[in-house]
This record gives C-alpha cells, sequence and structure tokens, in this order.
C-alpha cells in the first residue's frame, strides 16, 4: 500500500504483504467459510454421508461428525479456520451441533454476500443479523419443553435422536441406554461431568450390541505374577509416574574389582539399593501399585513376595483416570513417596487370571464408570466412541438444564417463521437482513431433507404449510412427510439449538467486519541473507 507525497510515493506497508480490501476480502472470505460449510453439509441429520479421512500415515477416519471432520482436516485458510474454532466451541459448550452451526454460518454468509451485491451495508447487514439472533434465542426458549430428571423415557429419546444415522441402527437402543444408565451413575447434585467421571475404553471383538457399562474403571491390564493377589479389597493404590529398574549411570565409567567376590559384594549391594526402593513403596502400606513405565522382574519379584498386586506400561490416559477416581498422586521420584499420595478403592480385581483386564471398584469422592465398546474393527470402535461422546453430551445437557425443544427442523422452522413475522415489525433495511437469518436457519430442514434423498423445496414448502396446525412438526425421513417430533421421539437439546444459532451468527459477523485483510507471504518469512544460510559457509579451513 502505497500514499502519495508530490510526486513520491510514500509506501507504509510492507510490498512482500499480500493484501486485499474491499469487497474483495469480503468475498475471499465469504467464499472460504461457503467451502467449509460445503464439506459438512451431505453429513447433516440421520441419513447424513460419511467421509473417509487419510492421514499422511496412511491411518484412516471414518466418520460423519462434524467436529471430527474439520478437526483432522489441514486447513490453511484464515477465515476458514475461524469457523472451525466456532465448531470447536460449539462441541465444547453443547457437545453437538457443529454441523449445524457451520452449515447455518454458511448460509448466513451467502446471504450476507447477496444483500451486499444489492447495495446493503456490511454494517445494516451485522445490525440485522445481531436483532435476529436475539429474538432466535427468545423464540427457541419459548418453543422448548420442559423435561424432569427422573424423565429416563425422554433423555432415552434424546440420545437416540443424537445417535441415529452416527453408528448401527440395530444397536442404538442398546447404546442409548447405556448413555442415560451413565449419566444417572455419576450424578451428583443435579450435575454431570461426562469428561472425568465417564471413561470410554475400547476392545476388539464381538459387535456393538456387547458394548457393556461396568461400575468402576476397566484397563487392559494384568498382574505381572500367577502367585501375586489377583483380589484385594480396600486396595491402597500407588500410581508411580517413573521406571522401576537398575538405573543407569548418565555418563560412561568403569569399576575396577579384584576377584569375583568383589563383583558378586558390588551386584549384591546394587541390589539392595533396588530392594530399598521398592520397600520404600511397600512401607507406605501400599497393596497396588500401577506403573506407567518398565517395572524389572526384581521389582515384580519383591511386590510378590510382599502380597502387592502390580502391573507395568500403563497407558498414560489411564494414569490419569486412576489418579482422579482413586485420589492416589502421580509419583515421579519413589524416594518421596508416602502414604498420602496413596489412593483408595473398595476393591481391585482380575476376574479371569487368563484374561488381560483389571477392574477398579468403590472409590470415596468419585462415581466413575467406564463404558466398553467393543465391535469388529478399530474403525467401528472409533466410530462408537464418537457416538458416545456426542450422546452422553446432549444426554448432560438435558440433564442439567430441563429444556428440549422438538428436531427434525421443526424448532428452525418455528424461528423462521416468528423471525419473518418480526422482520415485518422493523423498518429500514434491518428487515431484509433479520428475513435472510431466517432463510438461513431453514438451511438445516433444507439439507436434512436433501441428505434423505427428497426433493428440499416440495419439503420445505410442505413444512411451512403445515408447522401452523402441527406445533412440532417436522420432516419425517422415513416418509419425507410432516409428522408431529415430539409423538415420535425426535427431539434435541435446547442447549444445542440456542448454541448453534450464537455461534453462526458469531462468526458471521465477524467475517463480515472484516474490509481489509493482510496476508504474510511464504517467502517473505523465509527471507535469510545468503550470509547467515549455513549452506554458504566456506567450509575449506576445517577440511
Amino acid at each position: 500500500m502505497a500514499g502519495q507525497y508530490g510526486d513520491q510515493p510514500v509506501v507504509i506497508i510492507d510490498p512482500s504483504k499480500e493484501q486485499t480490501t474491499g469487497k474483495d476480502a469480503l468475498s475471499v472470505n465469504i467464499a472460504s467459510a461457503q467451502a467449509v460449510a460445503k464439506i459438512v453439509r451431505s453429513t447433516l441429520g440421520p441419513k447424513g454421508m460419511d467421509k473417509m479421512l487419510v492421514n499422511i500415515m496412511g491411518d484412516i477416519t471414518l466418520t460423519n461428525d462434524g467436529a471430527t471432520i474439520l478437526d483432522e482436516m489441514d486447513i490453511e485458510h484464515p477465515t476458514a479456520k475461524m469457523v472451525v474454532e466456532v465448531a470447536k466451541t460449539q462441541e465444547k459448550i453443547a457437545g453437538d451441533g457443529t454441523t449445524s452451526a457451520v452449515v447455518m454460518a454458511g448460509a448466513l454468509l451467502e446471504k450476507a454476500q447477496e444483500m451486499i451485491t444489492q447495495g446493503v451495508h456490511p454494517s445494516i447487514i451485522i445490525k440485522g443479523y445481531i436483532m435476529a439472533t436475539e429474538k432466535a434465542l427468545q423464540i427457541q426458549k419459548d418453543y422448548s419443553i420442559q423435561v424432569g430428571k427422573d424423565d429416563r423415557e425422554m433423555l432415552e429419546k434424546i440420545a437416540l435422536t443424537s445417535i441415529t444415522g452416527k453408528a448401527s441402527e440395530m444397536a442404538s437402543a442398546h447404546l442409548a441406554k447405556i448413555c442415560v444408565d451413565a449419566v444417572y451413575a455419576v450424578e451428583n447434585e443435579g450435575k454431570v461431568n461426562v469428561d472425568d467421571d465417564i471413561v470410554i475404553a475400547k476392545e476388539i471383538g464381538g459387535t456393538i450390541n456387547d458394548t457393556e457399562l461396568i461400575n468402576g474403571i476397566a484397563i487392559r491390564k494384568e498382574a505381572l505374577h500367577l502367585e501375586m493377589p489377583h483380589r484385594i479389597e480396600n486396595a491402597k493404590i500407588a500410581l508411580i509416574d517413573t521406571e522401576m529398574a537398575f538405573s543407569k549411570t548418565a555418563t560412561k565409567s568403569k569399576l575396577h574389582v579384584d576377584s569375583a567376590e568383589q563383583l558378586l559384594d558390588f551386584k549384591e549391594q546394587e541390589k539392595a539399593n533396588f530392594r530399598q526402593m521398592i520397600q520404600k513403596i511397600i512401607d507406605t502400606g501400599a497393596n497396588v501399585v500401577f506403573c506407567s513405565k518398565n517395572m524389572d522382574d526384581y521389582a515384580f519379584h519383591f511386590f510378590k513376595e510382599a502380597g502387592v498386586y502390580a502391573t507395568r506400561r500403563v497407558k498414560d490416559e489411564d494414569m490419569e483416570v486412576l489418579s482422579h477416581s482413586t485420589g492416589a498422586a502421580l509419583v515421579r521420584n519413589v524416594q518421596d513417596i508416602t502414604s498420602e499420595d496413596l489412593g483408595f478403592a473398595e476393591l481391585v480385581e482380575q476376574e479371569d487370571l487368563h484374561e488381560e483386564k483389571t477392574y477398579i471398584k468403590g472409590f470415596k469422592n468419585s462415581k466413575t464408570m467406564t463404558i466398553l465398546i467393543k465391535g469388529g474393527s478399530e474403525h467401528v470402535t472409533d466410530n462408537v466412541e464418537r457416538v458416545f461422546d456426542d450422546a452422553l453430551h446432549v444426554v448432560k445437557s438435558v440433564f442439567e438444564d430441563g429444556t428440549l425443544v422438538a428436531g427434525g427442523g421443526a424448532s428452525e422452522i418455528e424461528v423462521a417463521q416468528k423471525l419473518r413475522a418480526y422482520a415485518s415489525t422493523i423498518g429500514g433495511r434491518e428487515q431484509m437482513a433479520i428475513n435472510a437469518f431466517a432463510s438461513a436457519v431453514e438451511e438445516i430442514p433444507r439439507a436434512i431433507a436433501e441428505n434423505c434423498g427428497f426433493d428440499a423445496i416440495d419439503t420445505l414448502l410442505e413444512l411451512r404449510a403445515a408447522h401452523g396446525n402441527v406445533k412440532y412438526g417436522g420432516i419425517n425421513i422415513a416418509t419425507g412427510k410432516v409428522d408431529d417430533m415430539l409423538n415420535m421421539g425426535i427431539v434435541d437439546p435446547l442447549r444445542v439449538k440456542t448454541q448453534a444459532i450464537k455461534s453462526a451468527s458469531e462468526v458471521a459477523v465477524m467475517i463480515l467486519r472484516v474490509d481489509d485483510m493482510l496476508r504474510a507471504r511464504e517467502q517473505a518469512m523465509m527471507d535469510v541473507a545468503p550470509e547467515h544460510n549455513i549452506h554458504n559457509y566456506d567450509m575449506s579451513g576445517m577440511m
């Protein structure tokens, strides 16, 4: 960018930077956001298609979960990254609805571009969108239905709606029941800590219908020796986060011995020092030891003699769960361990001596439960894990908030129709923006209809016409007709719907405010003087 002073140009911005201004910048930003929305649009709804993501290592991810798709993609454009961040926020706050938020954001920007082409200033559009957002949130709240924490049937319907289209249809009811059982099990004074108190583990073998809910923690580890105790009540648990093996010196050293007796004495002393370290753990009163690193034969031999259950190479995530549940501290220096570092469990048990699985149950300050996912392949179990992540969070939302809305596009049509009525009471060009916001919200039922193979225009028109007579009217994905979603059990958490509107509106407004984009070119960042380049050093004197 350059100004003019007399006959001399005044350069105020590094010419190596790439600058886009005005409508060009806005058009580029809108196009990039729309591109992200188009990627995930086909995954929306119970009949949405899956995406296959292959990373540089050749690992394959098959999913229709919007958050996973956007997280796995290597997106470079800054505006597209903003849309992805909004999806992450939606996932963090509501646990589901990421695809809806992104599709709605893309639609809001598409409508905005049409208005800008007609001469409407972005500031007017932004004002109209903010007004529409506030009104839409109120409409959603008024349209919501109250549900009690003890209404198990409705909570299962919430889970089932989230699961449908993401996992095996045959197993959906079974998975929904597990979700609700898990939430009830870890509930604490009306709050549910899904991320910390519900552990998701995976096991290859069996079918999805074999997935089970375990009271406590199950880790794929076994006692290091058959003579170790395999059932310990009132377990005092030590979590050792360091290697338990003979240490080696950091530098090379030599030991001079004059006889075999001296070597034997040295070995015995080394062994005694190591046993003293193990005894330090045993003296705390620990009768169960989980070690995240290697534990050599001497260590578990000493533990066996003391009647202690011990296992090694426990995964870091399992160590974190054990620490949270039992109250044990992760010990990185064995010499500093005390009885205060130990955790507690009512029972530690390896039920089958020939199976690599240990159960830890009964905690003082935690209600940790484990969902053990089973399936015929790693791709199946990974997909079911993502299903549980969404379903558990939506059940948590309804359990804590006590509010839900009809699904199948019913709540979006309600918002769209009342926004249009509201727009007619607003003077000025903001009315255009509010009507555009209503049309953008309708992109959700439109996309659901398209992904089910129905004619989107006919379905949307029928939905609009029938909604006045059927309050909770939405799209029946089996017939393409309008049915009462509440009677069919198709329901969504109010939190998911309101957060999707907030997320979409916020990112659209943020992008519309940008009229100048200054971007460093790659070569500008790699501008290294030749004398500072190692390849140009004269190394002749070093030969």
